[in-house]
């Protein structure tokens, strides 16, 4: 049995038996098929090409052809337990709608990202002063079809202005088992090469109920009390 990708297998570690899966972007179904057949999980792919919807068709899975880009809007809410975006969202026109959309049709989201941050691309920008070309992004600037590249320090901060919740963060590197981590750190900005976050939304504070009387109708609240004034002494 071939050696199961690093990002899916941690992928596979996070998503609970038995769960409703929308893989984004899921090619020729490879994450998909190895969900369903460990994890048991009813799951459905979104792909863009048709040799991936094709190739999805024929291992059996549940796939439709579409961009994530414009059509996840027509998922509605909570379909899912999660939404998995493997190493596609810096490839997305608007990935701050996507992220948003994924947070909107899941309980929780499955996303890795390439971290242009990493030690090998500063010193490769450093040293040749031309876009690097590393293991995580190893197409040249003109064919990649990267456009929305980031950092950590840049995915954390787009979290936090979305109001969600980093619930698991973990660093990926070729060949190596995933590392836990803490995305915020300095130095893990400059140690990750891709790594991969458990999103879900920042829970919102309940409203303080205002008191009401028997009809329904709100109560004003009762003035305080006057002190009582202190005599004085002869």
């Amino acid at each position: 049995m071939p050696a199961i990708r690093e990002d899916f297998a941690e992928i596979l570690r996070l998503v609970r038996p038995g769960a409703r899966v929308l893989d984004v972007g899921c090619e020729d179904g490879e994450l998909l098929e190895l969900l369903t057949r460990e994890k048991r999980v009813d799951g459905q792919g979104l792909e863009i090409s048709p040799a991936g919807v094709s190739a999805c068709l024929a291992k059996g899975l549940a796939v439709v052809q579409g961009d994530g880009d414009r059509d996840l809007d027509h998922f509605p809410t909570k379909a899912f337990d999660y939404a998995i975006l493997s190493k596609t969202l810096q490839q997305m026109r608007e990935p701050r709608h996507v992220l948003s959309e994924l947070l909107r049709i899941a309980d929780q989201a499955i996303v890795s990202v390439p971290n242009f941050g990493h030690w090998r691309m500063r010193v490769s920008l450093m040293a040749r002063g031309r876009m690097p070309e590393t293991r995580a992004l190893p197409d040249p600037w003109w064919s990649t079809p990267n456009i929305h590249l980031c950092t950590l320090r840049d995915f954390t901060d787009l979290c936090r202005e979305l109001g969600l919740r980093v619930d698991a963060c973990a660093a990926l590197s070729s060949g190596k088992r995933a590392r836990s981590i803490r995305p915020d750190g300095l130095l893990e900005n400059w140690r990750s090469e891709t790594a991969l976050f458990l999103l879900s939304r920042r829970a919102e504070a309940a409203p303080v109920a205002a008191a009401q009387n028997l009809f329904g109708e709100v109560e004003a609240p009762k003035p305080a009390a006057p002190k009582p004034r202190r005599r004085a002494k002869d």
